[in-house]
């Protein structure tokens, strides 16, 4: 039998949302949770038979067009349109997972109470997420602004038994999928699709994405930052306590703390040394690793903040009997962190691939390029050549979206986040980083294999040893993209 979790209004962490992927769970409404939603729907309702003044987005068109006003009787069809005019995503589609999250995070945020929805639209949300039913998304098309508007028209275009969507492996008409499930089509009522366009539940998905995956790399690079410390015979005075305590940044002591344990008891640590200092890429990584996990805590805490928002507008406080119009919709908080996150992240990698290039440079003791007879073998040559042209890539998409800024809706949004685009690109670098981080741990493992029979510390030869079960040392050439996938895999599982 499957676990549940309950939605409800209170705060929702990434601790949760991990378990709730990892183990599989179904969601399903709390009573707290069903009252809030009726009792706001309820408000509205009421409020609009006895309110004779036009009220945005409810009784009044969208946008530009706040200044046309809407009979009662055509309140419904005008929130259809809505979903149909807007669904203008294009582009590549939005991986499942992610929309998977968006419809989980869509749900948190109207179980609050204050959007106004028929609890029928909520519930066949949860449904579409239980079923795996996942509409189609793309990634292009939003400004980040009035709330990810276009992603989300094609989010929940199945609401109303348009678009497509995945089920059970395939893509089909939504029709087609109501028709087996035995759903109708939900009838939106006022309101309801501006409170499913507004919000930034796009941006969220995929800044949560991102970061699930940035935990476990940041611990990564400290992992695999120690064993290129120890395969480069490094010195460990630079992750002395003393040092960092004078210099008291968290992720920076942290750092330090993690290299200092990862090699405790290293045979090759203690070898007395040659060399009195390490390039900065080996004497500098609690500054640079701390630095990233310092930012990577800050950009957290703003988007757990935000995935626990209220973010579509008008607002409706049905126990204050107000309806107001604000800007909650607007991306800027999520834009300026995703730059944040792609630039933190980008520096993770950038100091992973001169670590991997120190290694290949014959120094030290080990052989050019890492492998027997360099010359005749390329041996680990190549793999550092795309772990510098994903870093180059990094660099490029750490141009920040969040300082541009585009005129739409005839003037009326004159100043939009771009928090789409950031949230888009910020993934990919995460992702870059990734493989830049598999591409270090391959030349470190080869490097401290060469080092043998000298012995780092027991943690560090017992995760090269879970490595080289995936990813074997290398006696001479041999096709290198399968090895590159095998450790990126290694980390995806391992870490």
């Amino acid at each position: 039998m499957a676990t549940i979790h309950y939605i409800t209004p209170n705060h929702l962490s990434f601790e949760q949302i991990h378990e709730i992927i990892e183990g599989n769970y179904q969601l399903a409404l709390s009573d707290t949770a069903v009252a809030k939603i009726v009792h706001c729907r309820q408000y509205l309702d009421k409020m609009i038979q006895s309110h004779p003044e036009p009220i945005y987005g409810i009784t009044t068109g969208f946008g530009s067009l706040c200044n046309k006003s809407i009979s009662n009787g055509e309140l419904g069809q005008l929130q259809k349109n809505l979903v149909m005019s807007h669904a203008c995503g294009t582009g590549a589609e939005v991986r499942p997972e992610i929309v998977k999250l968006m419809l989980f995070l869509k749900a948190h945020a109207l179980s609050m109470g204050k959007s106004a929805v028929q609890l029928i639209t909520v519930q066949r949300i949860i449904d579409m997420y239980n079923h795996n039913m996942l509409p189609v998304v793309f990634e292009l098309g939003s400004l980040g602004a009035s709330g990810d508007l276009a992603p989300l028209a094609n989010l929940f275009l199945p609401l109303i038994g348009m678009g497509e969507v995945y089920y059970k492996g395939k893509k089909y008409k939504t029709d087609e999928v109501l028709a087996e499930l035995g759903w109708a089509s939900i009838e939106l009522k006022s309101k309801e699709g501006l409170a499913l366009l507004n919000g930034t539940q796009f941006m969220g998905a995929h800044a949560v994405f991102s970061l699930l995956k940035t935990f476990k790399l940041v611990e990564a690079a400290d992992v695999i930052g120690a064993v290129s410390l120890e395969a480069f015979d490094g010195r460990l005075e630079p992750f002395n306590d003393l040092l960092h305590q004078i210099r008291p940044h968290a992720g920076q002591i942290e750092t330090a703390s993690n290299i200092r344990k990862y090699v405790e008891g290293s045979r090759i640590m203690a070898q007395p040394k040659k060399h009195v200092q390490d390039p900065y890429s080996f004497r500098c990584i609690p500054q640079v690793h701390g630095a990233t996990k310092d930012a990577v805590r800050f950009i957290a805490h703003i988007v757990e903040t935000e995935i626990n928002s209220v973010t579509d507008n008008p607002t409706v406080f049905p126990d204050e009997e107000l309806v107001l119009s604000g800007g909650n919709f607007h991306g800027q908080p999520l834009a300026l962190n995703l730059d944040y996150l792609a630039i933190a992240m980008a520096e993770l990698g950038n100091i992973s691939e001169r670590r991997t290039a120190q290694l290949i440079l014959g120094l030290r003791g080990l052989p050019e390029f890492l492998v027997a007879n360099p010359g005749l073998n390329s041996g680990y040559m190549i793999p550092q050549y795309a772990a510098a042209a994903i870093v180059s890539q990094n660099k490029q998409l750490c141009t920040p979206a969040s300082v541009d800024s585009i005129v739409s809706s005839n003037g009326q949004e004159d100043h939009v986040s771009m928090g789409a685009n950031a949230a888009t690109k910020a993934l990919r670098v995460v992702e870059n980083v990734e493989r830049i981080l598999a591409i270090e741990l391959m030349n470190a493992a080869q490097a401290l294999d060469l080092r043998k029979p000298l012995r780092p510390s027991v943690f560090v030869e017992e995760f090269v040893t879970r490595f080289r079960e995936k990813v074997a040392f290398i006696d001479e050439d041999k096709v290198m993209y399968p090895e590159i996938e095998k450790a990126v895999q290694f980390l995806q599982k391992e870490l």
